[in-house]
């Protein structure tokens, strides 16, 4: 069973000026987000998931059901070019500098939300807060501290533009990542265990083949799953919940 979590609740415009969905499992509640973006009033929203969640699949459709309803949306997808989110490099791993990057992809988040708070459409954007140039960090090894200071840089750019953050968390990274490595085949799990397996995370933790690919998103969706906390840092992280018909309370993100 897919549950769907909320962080708050929203009113309009007197709503959250950050706001977080989790979704567990690859779950279908398009049509249930695109009620949440109308009544939050973001504009911006950012769907975010390990590969093969349904990212680029849930940008184009709420942008679909947006545009429907008479809202003017921009999607953009992982294969926007020119990307106008995420700092492109084209450098070898060992030539590019964990705090070089960082700077350069804050300062482009930057640059993007000025641009938007002056446009009267939504923007649904596939990924880019952590799929994009937090991955990049990630596999450049930096410290956990550059990283958070870079997601912190990232929120306070965005807050003006009262985000939304959709998260597909996979419960089970080992089962999401053969998944999709069956469904894409032989040469995408070739091409991803050739990139990233090269990077010094994965050569420092000594990962390689398929194993490896799934073992390095086990230590990514750890990482992205703490991150969330810094998206609602000024809440607390924690609220009473049902789920599979019983009442608990834990916290909205696991630590």
């Amino acid at each position: 069973m897919h549950s769907l979590q909320c962080s708050n609740r929203w009113s309009g415009p007197k709503a959250e000026e950050v706001s977080l969905v989790t979704a567990h499992g690859i779950g279908h509640h398009r049509l249930c987000m695109t009620r949440l973006i109308c009544n939050i009033w973001s504009r911006i929203v950012i769907v975010e998931g390990i590969m093969g969640s349904g990212k680029s699949t849930t940008v184009l459709r709420i942008a679909d059901r947006l545009k429907t309803s008479g809202v003017s949306v921009l999607g953009i997808t992982e294969g926007t070019s020119p990307h106008p989110i995420r700092f492109d490099w084209d450098l070898p791993w060992a030539d590019m500098p964990a705090t070089q990057l960082a700077k350069s992809a804050a300062a482009r988040w930057g640059a993007y939300a000025n641009s938007a708070s002056m446009s009267e459409s939504i923007t649904v954007v596939d990924g880019q807060f952590f799929h994009g140039n937090f991955t990049s960090l990630f596999l450049l090894d930096a410290d956990i501290a550059l990283i958070r200071g870079y997601v912190h840089d990232v929120v306070a750019a965005i807050k003006p533009l009262r985000p939304l953050l959709i998260y597909f968390h996979q419960d089970d990274v080992d089962r999401a990542i053969r998944t999709i490595a069956t469904e894409r085949g032989d040469a995408w799990v070739t091409y991803q265990v050739n990139w990233k397996l090269a990077s010094p995370y994965a050569v420092r933790h000594g990962l390689a083949g398929l194993e490896g690919l799934i073992e390095l998103y086990r230590d990514y969706r750890q990482l992205t799953d703490g991150s969330t906390r810094i998206w609602i840092s000024r809440r607390s992280a924690s609220r009473t919940q049902e789920r599979n018909g019983r009442s608990m309370k834990r916290p909205l993100i696991p630590s």
